[in-house]
């Protein structure tokens, strides 16, 4: 809660939307999160104290007046309606226009905003990028930028909306091909991602970088940094929510900004505006706090969607952690195990001698050389959802004795569950053998479809074409290829999920499975996507074991009908 009385207020901002804003929050009218009622504090405090800073609203307020008087939404259901600013982007755009130094430039010339999706900050920068076509200093530069081309086009598209709207017989501006123009003073506006070639060399007035969540390094930034370097007044504003990169661009910028409004180092022209969270806990405990991280909350971001995103993300770990990042600003990695203990854990067994007779689907994950090599097939029984697993680990003798991978497979080795191949790598032709040999031969248990991932697999394809199994080239071989990347195996996970918590993976209480599955995290992508991975990048995890059950998935996901209708 902010708590500034009304003599802390300085005289110069007794009539601005700053002070109404920082006043309905005291009210509890706005409900709003430590980080940014902390600075909203810091930020009239040095204007109380520190007199070599001036505020002055008229170019803000010219700014405000232009956009709720010219610009429109070009988006359903507000389409064709003038943009009204709401309060929290009115005192936004007047802090960032107003606060001027000494020189009676901006004090800020940098800003970050970090704000939760569906809130409106794409539209925001589309229209302050606008005004600053047709109200700023002329022969002005003016950057639309992102990760990657559709991205950085999505603000650039919504300025162009506007622009037809405002200026529909073309008669102020232009388009063309590589940019928008202002007629009378030659301002223009243009795209700039990662794809764009001779980033350098140019002079950029406004920068607005969108979605910088998705960046690696900082070469965009630093290009348009660069490219301000001669101004007296640039602006750059780099707009975002939370995303699931570990270490990039993002990450770097809001570290650094938490430490200058922490106090711990000082840049004045940085402006960190964040709407975040103050704990995981109150997103779910207190829906009013959910206003924190979405200020539009209720606006353009409707109060019922939260909660089904909510309601599916209490039962969906991978949605869990896509709704935390996007939804509320709420920081996801890959340091948690994607299931408890307690999830993982399944009580039945089963006899595998039962299922003599019976048609299975196969799964292989392969290693080069320091992971597992793990075999598996699916079974099930005709009116029974549960799916029962039988495996077979394989690793190189000269890994099995890895300390640092605090398990003992020598043990498991002896239990049976394991073989130690001599040298350094697992022969495939074993891994082939046990197949045929054990599961087919032996147990009586034929294939329908045995799904591998294209690494590391040739020898066990040649292998097991030897045996007359077909090579997974074509929809009526055996062998199946299964690509290892999002768009493949994201399906399969969310049923595999699904399965894990129903109880329904029946793997006979293998203790390898057991703790293959709990070293395995799941990285989730922008696009709601997501990929199995280690626990914290730790290599000492294997999680062979739970990519096999997912290839099964995989497998099973593809030939349902045909696989359930073969039971018995």
């Amino acid at each position: 809660m902010l708590t500034l009385t009304e003599a802390q207020y300085p005289n110069s901002i007794k009539d601005t939307y700053l002070k109404q804003y920082c006043d309905a929050i005291s009210a509890g009218e706005i409900i709003a999160g430590q980080e940014l009622t902390s600075l909203l504090s810091r930020l009239i405090t040095e204007l109380s104290d520190d007199s070599k800073y001036i505020y002055d609203t008229i170019e803000a307020h010219f700014r405000i007046e232009f956009i709720e008087t010219f610009c429109k939404h070009s988006k359903k259901p507000f389409y064709g309606k003038p943009f009204i600013l709401e309060l929290w982007e009115k005192a936004f755009i007047e802090v960032i226009y107003s606060y001027l130094g000494p020189d009676g430039f901006r004090r800020f010339k940098k800003v970050i905003l970090l704000i939760a999706r569906k809130n409106g900050k794409s539209t925001l920068c589309a229209a302050i990028a606008f005004t600053e076509l047709m109200l700023g200093e002329g022969g002005s530069d003016i950057v639309c930028s992102s990760n990657d081309d559709p991205q950085a086009d999505i603000i650039y598209q919504e300025i162009n909306n506007m622009r037809r709207m405002f200026d529909r017989k073309n008669r102020r501006t232009i388009k063309n091909q590589r940019w928008i123009k202002n007629k009378f003073n030659d301002s223009r506006i243009y795209k700039l991602s990662d794809r764009t070639k001779n980033k350098e060399g140019r002079n950029v007035a406004l920068a607005v970088l969108d979605e910088s969540h998705e960046m690696k390094n900082n070469v965009i930034a630093v290009s348009i940094e660069q490219s301000q370097s001669t101004l007296d007044d640039p602006l750059f504003i780099n707009i975002s929510s939370e995303g699931f990169v570990n270490d990039g661009y993002l990450d770097e910028e809001t570290a650094y900004a938490r430490k200058v409004n922490n106090g711990e180092h000082e840049d004045k022209s940085l402006l960190a505006w964040f709407y975040t969270q103050d704990s995981e806990a109150e997103v779910w405990q207190e829906p009013a706090s959910r206003q924190k991280s979405n200020p539009n909350l209720g606006i353009t971001k409707k109060i019922n969607y939260i909660e089904r995103q909510i309601t599916k993300a209490q039962e969906v770990k991978s949605h869990k952690i896509f709704v935390l990042a996007k939804d509320f600003n709420i920081k996801q990695n890959n340091v948690s195990a994607w299931f408890s203990r307690d999830e993982v854990q399944n009580e039945n067994v089963y006899d595998i001698k039962d299922f003599a007779g019976c048609i299975c689907l196969g799964a292989v994950d392969l290693s080069e050389t320091t992971d597992l090599t793990v075999a598996k097939i699916l079974m099930m029984r005709k009116g029974d959802t549960q799916k029962y697993i039988y495996q077979k680990y394989f690793i190189p003798e000269a890994k099995a004795d890895r300390k640092e991978d605090r398990v003992d497979y020598m043990e498991w080795a002896r239990k049976g569950l394991l073989d130690i191949h001599p040298g350094n790598e697992v022969d495939q032709g074993k891994v082939a053998d046990w197949f045929v040999k054990k599961v087919y031969k032996e147990l009586k248990i034929r294939f329908w479809k045995i799904g591998y991932d294209k690494w590391y697999s040739a020898d066990f394809v040649r292998c097991m074409e030897r045996y007359g199994f077909s090579g997974g080239y074509d929809e009526a071989d055996t062998l199946e290829r299964v690509g290892m990347n999002r768009y493949v195996l994201s399906t399969p996970m969310r049923m595999y999920e699904a399965d894990i918590k129903g109880k329904l993976i029946n793997s006979n209480q293998n203790p390898i499975d057991m703790w293959c599955t709990e070293n395995t995290s799941i990285k989730v992508f922008g696009d709601g996507l997501m990929m199995p991975v280690k626990v914290n990048d730790e290599a000492n995890r294997r999680i062979d074991g739970c990519v096999a059950d997912i290839i099964l998935e995989t497998i099973f996901n593809r030939h349902r009908t045909e696989f359930l209708a073969l039971l018995k």
